[in-house]
């Protein structure tokens, strides 16, 4: 094997280039294979070992048995009062209220949401200062403040008025009798889900490419078509799983109505256990009902984010139960170490 090599000196134009010719492939250049390449080539890869997964998979699975142990044999927690009471009518009419109040604040607020952000990036000054007022306020004041202050706003202004601006009413409206819980309960949520989704908005549109926008006005779109066909629907991607963890928790965020006594999942147990003192199995009772709903909400939130991700780069996963499974730390460092072994 013949060898050209370079000095310590920069190389001119006429300098000789460093070369590696092989006698194998006459007048070919480029690196060696030297004995042994070949088989260390063909050696089998060995996964690197994890031996602290193993750890915390057996630490999670002691914790797990332990917690299970715990809610079978304890019987404090009376698992047949639960049963008795889990599809009772009063709890089932606090079920369907809690499913309204969260379906119709999250579709009115989102609703808002998406124009507020219009609002936020839009070209003019007080439309955007409108919306960054709007989410400042709304974000700064804790929902469960909101909700008592509209609730009692009959303190503040007795009666409601429709008519000209410091003119004449046409119409007038108790405030007591016009706000009840539910609707304070539904306009606090809702504004609340405004602002929040407002953000996420926001966000997920700032995501879209400016060229898009740029290439759908050199073909003369209008704004509006712009933003409903081609922007919003490449923001989706980044927009749906942030609005499935706002809804998620919305529907959790319902249970502080029962403070205003509104009759949601959560009073309708109170209501219950403040006659037979069972507090933990009626409280037992909104939680397994709690962790159903937010179960079937995780579920669809998993298909729409499928949905939207379908032609994208990153892998998705093909079914839910693959994603339960990837997620769950036995199954993951099993698969982990089971690949790298096939490897």
């Amino acid at each position: 094997m013949r060898s050209l090599r370079l000095g310590k000196r920069k190389p001119s134009k006429d300098s000789p280039v460093t070369a590696v010719i092989s006698p194998s492939s006459p007048g070919s250049v480029g690196p060696v294979n030297r004995p042994g390449d070949d088989d260390l080539l063909a050696a089998p890869v060995v996964g690197a070992r994890h031996p602290w997964q193993w750890v915390g998979t057996g630490v999670v699975l002691v914790l797990t048995a332990m917690l299970v142990h715990t809610l079978v044999t304890n019987d404090r927690f009376q698992w047949d009062v639960v049963g008795n009471y889990f599809t009772s009518s009063s709890v089932l009419n606090g079920l369907w209220l809690t499913l309204w109040l969260t379906a119709a604040t999250m579709i009115v607020g989102f609703a808002l949401g998406v124009l507020l952000a219009a609002m936020r990036l839009s070209s003019s000054p007080v439309l955007s200062s409108i919306s960054f007022g709007y989410v400042w306020l709304i974000r700064s004041v804790p929902p469960l403040v909101q909700l008592l202050f509209w609730f009692q706003l009959a303190s503040l202004f007795p009666q409601l008025s429709i008519g000209v601006p410091f003119g004449p009413s046409f119409v007038t409206f108790d405030t007591a009798t016009l706000i009840t819980g539910v609707v304070a309960a539904f306009i606090a949520l809702t504004l609340d889900v405004a602002a929040f989704s407002a953000e996420i908005v926001r966000g997920g549109l700032l995501s879209v490419d400016e060229g898009q926008t740029e290439a759908a006005q050199s073909l003369g779109l209008s704004r509006s078509r712009i933003f409903w066909r081609i922007v919003l629907p490449q923001a989706m991607p980044a927009i749906v799983p942030s609005t499935g963890n706002l809804l998620i928790g919305l529907l959790k965020a319902t249970s502080i109505v029962s403070v205003i006594a509104v009759e949601d999942l959560l009073y309708s147990t109170q209501l219950i256990y403040q006659q037979n003192y069972l507090v933990i199995p009626l409280l037992l009772v909104a939680t397994v009902w709690y962790i159903i709903l937010t179960t079937i909400l995780s579920i669809g939130q998993y298909f729409v984010e499928r949905h939207y991700n379908r032609g994208r780069r990153r892998q998705q996963p093909s079914s839910f139960a693959q994603t339960f499974r990837d997620n769950l730390p036995l199954f993951g460092t099993f698969q982990r170490r089971t690949a790298g072994g096939e490897a």
